[in-house]
């Protein structure tokens, strides 16, 4: 079994790190409601994706 020879230094491990931050969510603008929504989701007031309807519109 592969055992560190040495302590990983607090520096190492924090650089190792460095690529493990949240990113803020994305937004893109629909175009025909005008409204925000994440890509590649589903406008749930409409129903629609890519164009067609693919589910009947979210009733308040």
């Amino acid at each position: 079994m592969a055992v560190p020879k040495r302590k990983t230094s607090p520096s190492k491990r924090n650089m190792r790190r460095s690529h493990h931050a949240l990113e803020a969510n994305s937004f893109v603008e629909d175009k025909d409601t005008g409204e925000l929504r994440r890509p590649h989701h589903i406008d749930l007031k409409t129903g629609m994706y890519k164009g067609r309807q693919v589910m009947t519109p979210k009733e308040d």
